[in-house]
């Protein structure tokens, strides 16, 4: 029984912080509570990201339609989840301080296939798909060097504030979210305010975590359009 809870533990610690913990009985030991602290997010984040863009896709699907959404935002915010997907893993960083992105780039794909097929495009649907698979395997793969994939890390910066800020002027020209989801858009939020923490601890990598405070800036831009054009709306129903 000893032996399967020192198992079952040692995935959020490090053997040196369970024998801190649960041997030393050093309950604040600081270092190791910010890493269990760290790795307890890391792993919530992943779990969460399993379900973050289900919303999104499946009020688009509901609706038939991605009115509101840019395509353009989309691609854009796909590259960056993708490239730094590919350069956590070849990097070789812990599971817990990318994983989500794994799961992420998979449904931002899916979005991506699904504003393009009822914007009328079933030939552009079916060809983004193929590209992007070729484009994972040749990243993954090893094919790719990592001096590029560092390039594209950092190059994810402004493409991300691009592709947010992107969708922030769409949102304002249209006077509201469009289908955007507000459970994706609040979950992105406070999955990247999170991730600034665990990359500081798990990876301690200048790009990664620059690239997270980037993306929790422009999150917070989007929530913040998601409240407000939530009211105008919710506010000119009740007039009418």
């Amino acid at each position: 029984m000893a032996a399967l809870f020192r198992n079952l533990v040692l995935f959020l610690l490090t053997p040196e912080c369970y024998d801190e913990f649960f041997v030393e009985f050093h309950f604040l030991h600081v270092p190791c509570l910010k890493a269990a602290i760290s790795k307890g997010l890391g792993l919530g984040i992943i779990a969460g990201s399993v379900m973050v863009k289900v919303p999104q896709i499946t009020k688009i699907l509901n609706s038939k339609s991605a009115e509101g959404i840019s395509i353009l935002s989309v691609l854009l915010d796909l590259f960056a989840i993708t490239s730094s997907v590919a350069y956590s893993f070849v990097k070789g960083f812990p599971f817990s301080a990318w994983g989500e992105g794994l799961f992420l780039a998979v449904q931002t794909a899916i979005i991506a296939t699904l504003v393009l097929l009822y914007g009328g495009s079933l030939v552009r649907a079916v060809g983004f798909v193929i590209s992007y698979v070729i484009l994972l395997f040749v990243l993954l793969s090893g094919f790719t060097p990592v001096d590029m994939l560092w390039s594209m890390q950092a190059v994810n910066v402004p493409i991300i504030i691009t592709g947010k800020l992107i969708q922030v002027v769409t949102n304002y020209r249209n006077g509201s979210t469009g289908q955007l989801s507000a459970a994706t858009g609040f979950m992105l939020f406070f999955g990247s305010l999170a991730r600034i923490f665990t990359s500081i601890q798990e990876t301690g990598d200048t790009i990664i975590i620059v690239t997270y405070v980037s993306a929790c800036s422009v999150n917070a831009i989007i929530a913040g359009q998601l409240v407000y054009y939530w009211n105008v709306v919710h506010n000119n129903k009740k007039k009418d």
